[in-house]
């Protein structure tokens, strides 16, 4: 049995639109508000190829992969594109972001970012000049504006449900795996529909009894009505070894869109999943004929 909650798509933005060469940008921490990156301006601004694009060359290349030892690392001028992160270059740095306010801290198999101030992962260095940030715990500003808090749920479905769409539009993919930093799959997630809007009466007595994940995190338009925009998606969870079979058959899948965030970010996704699932009304709530 699979459920079907909603994840708002009202504030996301696309990185590919916001960052553009020869501007100048401020990076914060989203949590907290701490500059991570400071007055930093970009010659290129180049979305990253699909994570099989080494093996994709092989099958047009008559010759050797002439890639195959090459690794894609941006310059200090330059800003890489992911599906869920972006590549800046650390500059003279070694395994350290531009602001004091963050530090690095070793794990087995790479090197966290944290923040120093609310200990929030950030990203982790991909080698000791480049620095890998997740879409969901930066925000990105030009230098001339000031930072505006988002709070933190509305930020995290905003981009998850900005990155869904993308990937499902470009790629015709609609079944995505959820995967912390650490490897581990949290969630399987099938996209339906990315065009729901949601609509709820002002002052209702539903209000903060039904739509209890929305009432304090959205702002409404103007009028009688509530709308908000959002994507629907059946999701699993995979946690403390749910799901596992079912876990293990999508990651062999060639048709499942892998996307990785901290694992913190996929605990706190998956928690939001289900509370957007109990503020549905109980028929809506779960698809019986969807055989998994």
């Amino acid at each position: 049995r699979l459920i079907c909650p909603f994840l708002s798509i009202d504030l996301a933005y696309t990185l590919r639109e916001s960052l553009k060469p020869q501007k100048s940008y401020v990076f914060y921490c989203q949590s907290c508000g701490d500059i991570i990156v400071k007055d930093r301006k970009f010659l290129r601004v180049l979305p990253l190829p699909s994570e099989n694009w080494s093996a994709l060359v092989e099958e047009w290349c008559c010759h050797p992969n002439p890639f195959a030892r090459s690794t894609l690392h941006p310059q200090h001028d330059d800003c890489f594109l992911g599906d869920t992160f972006f590549l800046l270059n650390s500059g003279s740095e070694s395994h350290m972001p531009e602001s004091p306010m963050c530090c690095s801290e070793k794990s087995k198999e790479n090197t966290r970012v944290i923040c120093k101030r609310c200990k929030t992962m950030l990203g982790e260095t991909v080698s000791a000049d480049t620095i890998k940030y997740y879409v969901t715990e930066v925000i990105i500003r030009p230098s001339e504006e000031s930072f505006i808090p988002t709070p933190r749920s509305q930020f995290v479905q905003s981009m998850v449900a900005q990155c869904l769409v993308e990937l499902s539009s470009a790629r015709s993919t609609f079944r995505f795996t959820v995967k912390g930093e650490d490897g581990k799959i949290y969630i399987l997630i099938w996209l339906l529909n990315s065009d729901t809007l949601l609509v709820e009466p002002l002052g209702s007595s539903s209000s903060h009894s039904v739509f209890t994940l929305f009432g304090d995190i959205f702002m409404p338009s103007s009028g009688p009505v509530g709308t908000w925009n959002a994507v629907k998606v059946l999701y699993q969870p995979c946690i403390k070894s749910r799901n596992k079979d079912l876990a293990d058959a999508w990651e062999d899948d060639i048709g499942v869109h892998p996307l990785k965030f901290p694992s913190e970010t996929c605990m706190e996704l998956l928690l939001m999943l289900g509370l957007s699932t109990i503020s549905l009304p109980p028929s809506l709530r779960c698809m019986n004929s969807f055989q998994v």
